[in-house]
């Protein structure tokens, strides 16, 4: 099933959803030494691998971190080409002096703000849903 599109529509139905526990972006020069499937996420930079883990894990591995962030899926299904939702749900948590941090996933958004933001976050973007 294709993603939505429709600005309105997914406004509407975004349902965030905070994840449990506190995750971090890492770096790390390459990915022989992390088993994938034990991260939530990476990506590879010129400089190197930028890894998105649980906090509990990083201290595990002894990577270092400078940001404990909350995780908050949009469930909606929103599509890759789709127009306004990141402009909208950033400049709405922005605007409450919500800093966020966004990985555009196949399926869902994932939004990650600080772990002392999580639930005004969370307000700010239900907020938003009901407009």
């Amino acid at each position: 099933m294709p993603g939505e599109k429709n600005l309105v529509q997914l406004l509407k139905t975004m349902q965030p959803c905070l994840n449990e526990g506190e995750y971090v972006f890492c770096t790390v020069a390459n990915l022989n030494d992390i088993p994938t499937d034990q991260i939530i996420s990476f990506f590879k930079e010129t400089e190197g691998f930028t890894i998105i883990l649980a906090k509990s894990q990083a201290d595990q591995w002894r990577l270092d971190y400078s940001f404990v962030a909350a995780w908050i899926a949009l469930t909606v299904h929103s599509a890759l080409d789709a127009v306004g939702l990141t402009a909208a749900f950033s400049n709405a948590l922005g605007s409450a002096g919500i800093s966020c941090n966004v990985v555009a996933a196949f399926y869902h958004d994932h939004i990650f703000v600080d772990k002392k933001d999580a639930e005004r976050a969370m307000e700010v973007l239900w907020e938003l849903s009901r407009q």
